[in-house]
């Protein structure tokens, strides 16, 4: 008897050991120590998006079976090369960045301190159609969104024109530049005519669609808009609907657009912006979406993804994330973070921080027109630091470059181990990043960045070059953000 309760107390112990044992690779395998930076792939790419050439034929429009899809490609595939070399294209990409977090913060600003949208107006004379003089006052330009990152081809019209837009998950209006042209900038495809499309119907100043524009006015009893950016980019013109063809997945008829006929600013390229925000005038609710889902490829590799409406589901293996409204705009997405983990160990940072106040103010939007991450300065210094101390090993750059203030040089190396870094978010999921999301190559010669900067504001904002690679799925109906990597 005494024989069997020992076999017996051995085998408890036995098998308690080994739970333990699983629990604990369980635990390590979610939070990984270390991670593979592959240096020499990074630098390849630093060439390749150099040489692209934007005519290729695979600048294609997708053909699928789900409910609405579109093809969705960098901003660099699109435009051809114009910079000297990689370091001169990186700096250009974060001064419009930082241009756009700066109009983001100021749009979040107003509505917190309630800025009256009467007192925005579009600005025009009888002389010509437009002054665009006029255009670049501080409460114009200051409650602006940016000018975004990615593209997808679309249609306009009957029958359908086919162009190039922003995709924005920061903007609500949708808009294309038309003939006749006051002012506008080149773009890759020709300039729409509302004369050749037998579905265009100006709207008038009575439709709801115009009494919900932030900037306004009547003009012979038709609908203007304008909408300003934070880099001093602008469009003005005539508020429409128009049929919008996505590819080969169907069309949506009468969706509100503006028809900009005064024009200026970034959007080099592109015909105009597709609006993703949460507002009543965007295209996911204009489109009754449910829900909406991307997957950003790397802006160096020449690759495209996809931008899909009503059909990807957020798997039962994805993180998930709360998706949270804030009360006093409701364009931008924001996502419930609770912190971060740097090789393997949580760093402390309050959560307050990431929180949106009863104001309004603070908290951390998801947005994929900013590029690198920006984090309230008590959070970005504590992650900052966290990875300092792991990666002391490393061979630090001369000096700060642009926006980031720890760098490292890796020219002589072909991969490096690094400290790993994941999200933590609020419910208990986390996702781990790659490596190559948060070490950004800044030159051809071996610099690479933290790509992840402070900012003075309340809000915190998750860029697209730490999206890039995972499916960001939101869920509009069950108020949910999913993230699946490597599902492009």
């Amino acid at each position: 008897m005494a024989l069997a309760r020992f076999f017996s107390l051995l085998s408890v112990i036995t098998l308690s050991l080994f739970l333990f044992a699983s629990n604990a690779s369980s635990r390590s395998l979610s939070t990984p120590k270390t991670t593979v930076l592959n240096v020499a792939s990074s630098l390849q790419q630093t060439q390749h998006i150099l040489s692209i050439d934007p005519t290729r034929s695979s600048l294609t429009t997708t053909t699928s079976s789900s409910p609405l899809t579109l093809q969705l490609h960098s901003r660099d595939t699109l435009l051809a090369p114009h910079h000297k070399d990689y370091k001169s294209l990186v700096l250009s990409r974060l001064e419009r960045d930082s241009s756009r977090v700066a109009g983001i913060a100021a749009k979040v600003r107003f509505s917190v301190e309630g800025v009256d949208r009467s007192d925005l107006k579009p600005v025009y004379n009888d002389e010509t159609m437009y002054n665009p003089e006029e255009l670049t006052t501080p409460v114009v330009s200051g409650a602006s969104q940016g000018s975004g990152e990615y593209f997808s081809r679309i249609g306009v019209g009957t029958p359908a024109k086919e162009m190039y837009m922003v995709l924005d998950t920061g903007s609500d209006v949708n808009w294309l530049q038309c003939k006749p042209c006051s002012d506008c900038y080149e773009q890759s495809d020709p300039v729409f005519d509302p004369a050749e499309s037998s579905t265009y119907k100006p709207l008038t100043c009575a439709g709801p669609q115009c009494a919900s524009l932030e900037v306004s006015t009547c003009r012979s009893n038709k609908c203007l808009y304008q909408v300003s950016y934070g880099d001093g980019s602008f469009t003005v013109g005539e508020y429409a609907t128009d049929t919008v063809t996505f590819g080969d997945s169907g069309k949506v008829n009468d969706v509100a657009l503006g028809c900009g006929h005064d024009n200026e600013g970034l959007f080099m390229g592109a015909a105009g912006l597709l609006g993703l925000g949460g507002g009543a005038l965007s295209m996911t609710n204009q489109i009754n979406a449910t829900s909406f889902s991307y997957c950003l490829v790397d802006r160096d590799s020449g690759n495209s993804s996809s931008l899909d409406f009503n059909s990807v589901k957020i798997g039962e293996g994805d993180a998930t994330a709360p998706l949270l409204r804030n009360k006093k705009i409701d364009t931008f997405y924001y996502v419930g973070l609770s912190g971060f983990s740097v090789g393997g160990e949580k760093v402390e940072i309050p959560s307050s921080v990431f929180e949106v106040d009863a104001a309004g103010a603070g908290g951390v939007i998801l947005d994929c027109g900013t590029a690198v991450t920006r984090l309230q300065t008590e959070a970005y210094n504590a992650l900052r630091d966290a990875f300092v101390k792991l990666a002391k090993n490393f061979k630090n750059a001369t000096s700060s470059i642009s926006l980031f203030d720890t760098c490292y040089d890796f020219s002589s190396m072909s991969s490096v181990n690094v400290p790993a870094v994941a999200f933590h978010f609020t419910g208990g999921k986390s996702i781990d990043l790659p490596a190559k999301n948060y070490l950004i190559p800044i030159d051809d010669a071996g610099t690479f960045c933290f790509a992840f900067a402070p900012t003075s504001s309340e809000l915190s904002i998750i860029g697209n070059v730490q999206q890039q690679g995972t499916r960001i799925t939101y869920d509009l109906e069950n108020n949910l953000i999913g993230l699946s990597a490597n599902k492009c």
